[in-house]
Protein backbone atom coordinates (compact mmCIF):
# COMPACT_ATOMS: atom_id res chain seq x y z
CA UNK A 1 0.00 0.00 0.00
CA UNK A 2 2.81 2.46 1.08
CA UNK A 3 4.41 1.69 -2.57
CA UNK A 4 1.29 2.43 -4.52
CA UNK A 5 0.83 5.80 -2.66
CA UNK A 6 4.26 6.69 -3.21
CA UNK A 7 4.06 5.79 -6.75
CA UNK A 8 0.64 7.77 -6.74
CA UNK A 9 2.43 10.93 -5.37
CA UNK A 10 5.14 10.57 -7.80
CA UNK A 11 2.68 10.66 -10.66
CA UNK A 12 0.62 13.47 -9.24
CA UNK A 13 4.21 15.61 -8.94
CA UNK A 14 4.95 14.95 -12.58
CA UNK A 15 1.89 16.14 -13.78
CA UNK A 16 1.88 18.98 -11.29
CA UNK A 17 5.66 20.23 -12.43
CA UNK A 18 4.09 19.65 -16.18
CA UNK A 19 1.63 22.02 -16.15
CA UNK A 20 3.62 24.32 -13.84
CA UNK A 21 6.19 24.10 -16.10
CA UNK A 22 4.04 24.88 -18.97
CA UNK A 23 2.84 27.89 -17.58
CA UNK A 24 5.91 29.45 -16.72
CA UNK A 25 7.69 28.63 -20.12
CA UNK A 26 4.46 30.12 -21.97
CA UNK A 27 6.51 32.93 -24.09
CA UNK A 28 5.40 36.45 -25.18
CA UNK A 29 4.60 35.14 -28.32
CA UNK A 30 1.83 32.91 -27.26
CA UNK A 31 0.13 35.50 -25.83
CA UNK A 32 0.48 36.96 -29.36
CA UNK A 33 -1.06 34.20 -30.91
CA UNK A 34 -4.34 34.02 -28.64
CA UNK A 35 -4.76 37.74 -29.38
CA UNK A 36 -4.23 37.11 -33.15
CA UNK A 37 -7.55 35.03 -32.96
CA UNK A 38 -9.33 37.68 -31.55
CA UNK A 39 -8.42 40.10 -34.20
CA UNK A 40 -8.96 37.55 -36.91
CA UNK A 41 -12.30 37.08 -35.71
CA UNK A 42 -13.31 40.86 -35.26
CA UNK A 43 -11.83 40.85 -39.26
CA UNK A 44 -13.98 38.05 -40.84
CA UNK A 45 -16.85 39.64 -39.33
CA UNK A 46 -16.50 43.09 -40.97
CA UNK A 47 -15.65 41.66 -44.34
CA UNK A 48 -17.84 41.02 -46.77
CA UNK A 49 -16.21 40.90 -49.92
CA UNK A 50 -12.98 42.74 -49.21
CA UNK A 51 -11.66 39.87 -46.94
CA UNK A 52 -8.05 40.45 -46.83
CA UNK A 53 -7.28 36.80 -47.24
CA UNK A 54 -3.13 37.03 -48.10
CA UNK A 55 -2.52 39.40 -44.94
CA UNK A 56 -4.81 36.72 -42.32
CA UNK A 57 -3.10 33.68 -44.15
CA UNK A 58 0.66 35.34 -43.34
CA UNK A 59 -0.43 35.50 -39.46
CA UNK A 60 -2.01 32.39 -39.26
CA UNK A 61 0.93 30.72 -40.65
CA UNK A 62 3.00 32.94 -38.44
CA UNK A 63 1.07 32.03 -35.67
CA UNK A 64 1.39 27.92 -36.44
CA UNK A 65 5.13 28.19 -36.75
CA UNK A 66 4.86 29.68 -33.17
CA UNK A 67 2.63 27.22 -31.85
CA UNK A 68 4.83 24.57 -33.52
CA UNK A 69 8.19 25.77 -31.41
CA UNK A 70 9.90 26.45 -34.94
CA UNK A 71 13.56 26.80 -34.47
CA UNK A 72 16.06 28.67 -36.39
CA UNK A 73 17.59 25.86 -38.46
CA UNK A 74 13.91 24.99 -39.73
CA UNK A 75 12.60 22.47 -37.34
CA UNK A 76 10.17 22.24 -34.78
CA UNK A 77 9.83 22.13 -30.77
CA UNK A 78 6.80 20.52 -31.38
CA UNK A 79 6.10 18.82 -34.87
CA UNK A 80 8.59 16.56 -37.41
CA UNK A 81 9.29 15.86 -40.64
CA UNK A 82 7.79 12.71 -42.05
CA UNK A 83 7.82 10.56 -44.83
CA UNK A 84 4.89 12.27 -46.64
CA UNK A 85 4.65 14.32 -49.79
CA UNK A 86 4.06 18.04 -49.18
CA UNK A 87 5.22 19.75 -52.64
CA UNK A 88 8.49 18.99 -54.84
CA UNK A 89 11.09 20.58 -56.61
CA UNK A 90 12.02 20.08 -59.98
CA UNK A 91 14.77 20.75 -62.01
CA UNK A 92 15.79 20.26 -65.81
CA UNK A 93 18.79 19.67 -67.05
CA UNK A 94 20.20 19.02 -71.09
CA UNK A 95 22.37 16.58 -70.48
CA UNK A 96 25.40 17.07 -74.10
CA UNK A 97 27.25 14.50 -75.99
CA UNK A 98 30.83 14.10 -74.39
CA UNK A 99 33.15 11.39 -75.78
CA UNK A 100 35.49 12.21 -72.59
CA UNK A 101 33.35 12.58 -69.52
CA UNK A 102 29.72 12.12 -68.33
CA UNK A 103 28.43 15.19 -67.27
CA UNK A 104 26.92 15.75 -63.31
CA UNK A 105 24.09 17.83 -62.18
CA UNK A 106 22.98 19.23 -58.83
CA UNK A 107 20.17 19.82 -56.95
CA UNK A 108 19.92 21.36 -53.75
CA UNK A 109 16.57 21.18 -50.68
CA UNK A 110 15.72 21.16 -47.78
CA UNK A 111 13.78 18.40 -45.85
CA UNK A 112 13.30 16.16 -48.69
CA UNK A 113 13.53 12.36 -47.96
CA UNK A 114 13.23 11.48 -51.68
CA UNK A 115 15.04 12.14 -55.11
CA UNK A 116 13.36 11.34 -58.14
CA UNK A 117 15.42 10.73 -61.66
CA UNK A 118 13.24 11.22 -64.55
CA UNK A 119 13.93 10.92 -68.68
CA UNK A 120 10.80 12.88 -70.02
CA UNK A 121 9.28 11.22 -73.26
CA UNK A 122 9.61 15.01 -74.90
CA UNK A 123 12.07 17.88 -75.23
CA UNK A 124 11.20 21.00 -76.55
CA UNK A 125 7.30 20.14 -76.44
CA UNK A 126 7.36 18.48 -79.72
CA UNK A 127 10.33 16.21 -80.39
CA UNK A 128 11.30 13.09 -78.70
CA UNK A 129 13.49 12.86 -76.16
CA UNK A 130 16.59 10.53 -76.03
CA UNK A 131 17.54 7.64 -73.53
CA UNK A 132 20.32 8.85 -70.80
CA UNK A 133 22.52 6.53 -69.56
CA UNK A 134 22.84 7.43 -65.63
CA UNK A 135 25.79 6.23 -64.30
CA UNK A 136 25.04 6.74 -60.11
CA UNK A 137 23.10 8.91 -57.70
CA UNK A 138 25.12 11.12 -55.28
CA UNK A 139 23.69 12.24 -51.88
CA UNK A 140 25.08 14.56 -49.39
CA UNK A 141 22.64 15.20 -46.83
CA UNK A 142 22.02 16.54 -43.31
CA UNK A 143 19.29 14.62 -41.32
CA UNK A 144 17.06 16.37 -39.32
CA UNK A 145 18.19 16.39 -36.02
CA UNK A 146 22.10 16.14 -36.45
CA UNK A 147 24.71 18.69 -37.33
CA UNK A 148 27.04 15.81 -39.26
CA UNK A 149 26.99 15.47 -43.11
CA UNK A 150 25.88 11.76 -44.43
CA UNK A 151 26.69 10.19 -47.74
CA UNK A 152 24.76 7.95 -49.68
CA UNK A 153 25.81 6.92 -53.38
CA UNK A 154 23.54 4.86 -55.39
CA UNK A 155 24.80 2.69 -58.41
CA UNK A 156 22.47 2.75 -61.29
CA UNK A 157 24.82 1.72 -64.13
CA UNK A 158 21.72 2.00 -66.78
CA UNK A 159 19.73 3.17 -69.57
CA UNK A 160 17.01 5.48 -68.79
CA UNK A 161 14.40 5.58 -71.88
CA UNK A 162 11.97 8.28 -72.41
CA UNK A 163 9.22 8.42 -70.08
CA UNK A 164 11.24 6.16 -67.17
CA UNK A 165 12.03 7.18 -63.90
CA UNK A 166 13.86 6.04 -61.12
CA UNK A 167 13.56 7.34 -57.34
CA UNK A 168 15.83 6.91 -54.45
CA UNK A 169 15.08 7.15 -50.62
CA UNK A 170 17.31 8.70 -48.57
CA UNK A 171 18.71 7.37 -45.31
CA UNK A 172 16.67 9.68 -43.73
CA UNK A 173 14.59 13.30 -43.56
CA UNK A 174 17.30 15.42 -44.88
CA UNK A 175 17.48 19.32 -43.15
CA UNK A 176 19.34 20.11 -46.08
CA UNK A 177 20.64 17.76 -49.05
CA UNK A 178 22.86 17.60 -52.54
CA UNK A 179 21.71 15.43 -55.12
CA UNK A 180 24.47 15.20 -58.12
CA UNK A 181 23.50 12.81 -60.64
CA UNK A 182 26.69 11.49 -62.98
CA UNK A 183 24.55 11.12 -66.38
CA UNK A 184 25.82 10.54 -70.25
CA UNK A 185 23.95 10.47 -73.16
CA UNK A 186 24.74 8.46 -76.88
CA UNK A 187 28.35 11.15 -78.23
CA UNK A 188 26.60 10.03 -81.68
CA UNK A 189 23.22 11.49 -81.09
CA UNK A 190 21.85 14.84 -79.59
CA UNK A 191 21.48 15.89 -76.45
CA UNK A 192 18.75 14.30 -73.67
CA UNK A 193 16.82 15.96 -71.13
CA UNK A 194 17.24 15.09 -67.78
CA UNK A 195 14.52 16.01 -64.87
CA UNK A 196 15.61 15.49 -60.86
CA UNK A 197 12.89 15.81 -58.32
CA UNK A 198 13.16 16.22 -54.72
CA UNK A 199 10.55 15.28 -52.62
CA UNK A 200 9.64 17.27 -49.53
CA UNK A 201 8.28 15.81 -46.29
CA UNK A 202 4.97 16.91 -44.35
CA UNK A 203 5.12 18.78 -41.56
CA UNK A 204 3.15 16.26 -38.74
CA UNK A 205 2.18 17.97 -35.32
CA UNK A 206 3.60 15.83 -31.82
CA UNK A 207 0.50 14.10 -30.11
CA UNK A 208 1.72 15.29 -26.88
CA UNK A 209 2.55 19.10 -27.62
CA UNK A 210 0.86 22.15 -25.42
CA UNK A 211 -0.79 23.90 -28.14
CA UNK A 212 -1.99 20.83 -30.53
CA UNK A 213 -5.54 21.78 -30.29
CA UNK A 214 -4.66 25.40 -30.88
CA UNK A 215 -2.59 24.09 -34.30
CA UNK A 216 -5.82 22.30 -35.26
CA UNK A 217 -7.75 25.14 -35.33
CA UNK A 218 -5.42 27.38 -37.13
CA UNK A 219 -4.64 25.14 -39.52
CA UNK A 220 -8.46 25.12 -40.16
CA UNK A 221 -8.19 28.61 -40.55
CA UNK A 222 -5.89 28.26 -43.65
CA UNK A 223 -8.37 25.76 -44.83
CA UNK A 224 -11.43 28.02 -44.29
CA UNK A 225 -9.00 31.14 -45.66
CA UNK A 226 -8.67 29.28 -48.80
CA UNK A 227 -12.07 28.73 -49.30
CA UNK A 228 -12.92 32.09 -48.52
CA UNK A 229 -15.31 30.50 -45.59
CA UNK A 230 -16.02 33.34 -43.32
CA UNK A 231 -18.19 31.46 -41.05
CA UNK A 232 -15.70 28.63 -40.29
CA UNK A 233 -12.83 31.47 -39.97
CA UNK A 234 -14.56 32.70 -37.00
CA UNK A 235 -15.29 29.36 -35.53
CA UNK A 236 -11.66 28.61 -35.80
CA UNK A 237 -10.26 31.94 -34.74
CA UNK A 238 -12.73 31.80 -31.03
CA UNK A 239 -12.07 27.97 -30.87
CA UNK A 240 -7.91 29.00 -31.37
CA UNK A 241 -8.46 31.88 -28.36
CA UNK A 242 -10.53 29.55 -26.15
CA UNK A 243 -7.93 26.31 -26.69
CA UNK A 244 -5.09 29.08 -24.57
CA UNK A 245 -8.22 30.55 -22.12
CA UNK A 246 -8.81 26.42 -21.73
CA UNK A 247 -5.47 25.71 -20.86
CA UNK A 248 -4.58 28.33 -18.65
CA UNK A 249 -7.07 27.54 -16.21
CA UNK A 250 -6.04 24.14 -15.82
CA UNK A 251 -3.19 25.25 -15.24
CA UNK A 252 -4.43 27.47 -12.66
CA UNK A 253 -6.59 24.84 -11.24
CA UNK A 254 -3.83 22.42 -10.57
CA UNK A 255 -1.73 24.90 -9.14
CA UNK A 256 -4.11 26.12 -6.36
CA UNK A 257 -5.00 22.48 -5.71
CA UNK A 258 -1.91 21.68 -4.32
CA UNK A 259 -2.57 22.17 -0.63
CA UNK A 260 -5.27 19.65 -0.21
CA UNK A 261 -5.02 16.53 -1.39
CA UNK A 262 -8.81 15.21 -2.43
CA UNK A 263 -9.04 18.38 -5.01
CA UNK A 264 -5.23 17.76 -6.32
CA UNK A 265 -6.90 13.97 -7.43
CA UNK A 266 -9.54 15.59 -8.93
CA UNK A 267 -7.85 18.01 -10.33
CA UNK A 268 -5.00 15.55 -11.68
CA UNK A 269 -8.07 13.67 -13.49
CA UNK A 270 -9.44 16.63 -15.57
CA UNK A 271 -5.88 17.16 -16.77
CA UNK A 272 -5.19 13.75 -17.98
CA UNK A 273 -8.46 14.25 -19.85
CA UNK A 274 -7.72 17.45 -21.57
CA UNK A 275 -4.29 15.76 -22.78
CA UNK A 276 -6.80 12.64 -24.00
CA UNK A 277 -8.45 14.86 -25.62
CA UNK A 278 -6.03 17.25 -27.41
CA UNK A 279 -3.64 13.81 -28.36
CA UNK A 280 -7.34 12.65 -30.07
CA UNK A 281 -7.61 15.50 -31.71
CA UNK A 282 -3.82 15.55 -33.27
CA UNK A 283 -4.30 11.89 -34.20
CA UNK A 284 -7.78 12.81 -36.45
CA UNK A 285 -6.39 16.27 -38.01
CA UNK A 286 -3.28 13.30 -39.02
CA UNK A 287 -6.00 10.71 -40.52
CA UNK A 288 -7.80 13.57 -42.22
CA UNK A 289 -4.37 14.55 -44.01
CA UNK A 290 -3.86 11.00 -44.59
CA UNK A 291 -7.22 10.87 -46.21
CA UNK A 292 -6.24 12.92 -48.94
CA UNK A 293 -3.07 11.62 -49.80
CA UNK A 294 -2.10 8.85 -52.15
CA UNK A 295 -3.41 5.27 -52.36
CA UNK A 296 -1.10 3.92 -49.68
CA UNK A 297 -1.73 6.79 -47.19
CA UNK A 298 -5.45 6.29 -47.82
CA UNK A 299 -5.28 2.58 -46.56
CA UNK A 300 -2.73 3.83 -43.60
CA UNK A 301 -5.29 6.47 -42.52
CA UNK A 302 -7.92 4.32 -42.61
CA UNK A 303 -5.74 1.46 -40.37
CA UNK A 304 -5.27 4.24 -37.72
CA UNK A 305 -8.96 5.31 -37.58
CA UNK A 306 -10.03 1.62 -37.14
CA UNK A 307 -7.56 1.76 -33.84
CA UNK A 308 -8.89 4.80 -32.38
CA UNK A 309 -12.57 3.72 -32.98
CA UNK A 310 -10.88 0.71 -30.81
CA UNK A 311 -9.20 2.45 -28.29
CA UNK A 312 -12.92 4.94 -27.76
CA UNK A 313 -14.57 1.74 -26.86
CA UNK A 314 -12.55 0.53 -24.55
Amino acid sequence: MASCAVAGLRGYAAVLLFAVSAAAQQPAQISKVADDGLVIDRVAEASKRDLPRDLLKRIVNEDVDVLRGKRSDGTYQYATYERFEAGRKTESFSIQPREDRMQTVEVKGSFVYRAIVDVPSRRMLVRKNLPVWIESVEIELVPEGKSQNERQTIDVKAWLQPGEIRPVDFTAVARQATVRVVAQVDPKGGYGNLDVTLVQARIVDNADSPYASAVASAKAMQRALDNSDIPSLRAMAQRMRDSFGASMRTVSTVSSAVPAAPASTLTVTAFFDTATQLEMQTELQMIEDLLTGSESERREGLDRLHQLIRRTRR
